[in-house]
């Protein structure tokens, strides 16, 4: 998982509440477990007018140019400015791998669902929760200025806009040590790869019938 300390990043501003995980990456996508290809397909019945199925090749899909993202001066944009409630619906995990295969490394929203909340974290994305009167002031200064960035600092835990204004947010430290280390699940055990070599090599001396398998 990419590690997350720093980044400085094009917001894009989606103003809808009660974004669902269907929305994220509708359900025909989800066949696959490979974790790769979804970024093409985030948000894909609002993105595209024709509609999406699994294998298609985007380049000679038909976008909806009224889509935030399809707009031009939110291209290339990492930063995700949205209402209320954002990843609520199916506990689906391919919407946050799709949200990164796209480019998204942060999300910035007064409140998420509690599952997609969690699954962002295991999956290098940094969920930033801050007040709906500060979420509402970033989506007028995003529509008011073209190129508008942030800067999010997560080792010292602030939001910093154009202005040098900071913006605190609050984040578990667990889920900051693991963000900011680039540790998935995985990741974290193979922390201890060498005490659990050891406890092998151990058991199977001390029981090497372990080491034997019957084969049909």
């Amino acid at each position: 998982m990419q590690a997350f300390t720093v980044h400085q990043g094009l917001v894009a501003p989606m103003d809808r509440e009660n974004v669902d995980t269907d929305a994220i990456i509708p359900k025909q996508f989800l066949k696959s477990i490979a974790r790769t290809g979804f970024g093409p397909n985030l948000f894909d019945e609002w993105r595209y007018l024709d509609k999406g199925e699994p294998g298609q090749t985007h380049v000679l899909r038909k976008p909806n140019p009224d889509f935030v993202l399809n707009q031009p001066r939110y291209a290339g944009a990492s930063i995700l400015l949205t209402r209320r409630n954002f990843g609520c619906g199916s506990s689906r995990e391919h919407a946050p791998w799709a949200l990164e295969q796209y480019g998204f490394r942060a999300l910035i929203s007064p409140s998420y669902a509690d599952i997609f909340f969690n699954n962002c974290f295991k999956n290098g994305i940094l969920p930033i929760v801050l007040t709906e009167s500060q979420v509402e002031r970033l989506f007028d200064e995003v529509r008011g200025f073209v190129g508008y960035s942030l800067t999010v600092d997560l080792p010292r835990q602030v939001v910093v806009k154009p202005d040098g204004t900071e913006l605190p947010f609050d984040v578990q430290p667990f889920r900051k040590y693991c963000l900011v280390n680039g540790f998935d699940d995985i990741g974290l055990t193979l922390r201890h790869a060498d005490k659990i070599r050891a406890f092998e090599a151990e058991r199977l001396a001390r029981q090497p019938w372990l080491a034997h398998r019957n084969i049909a």
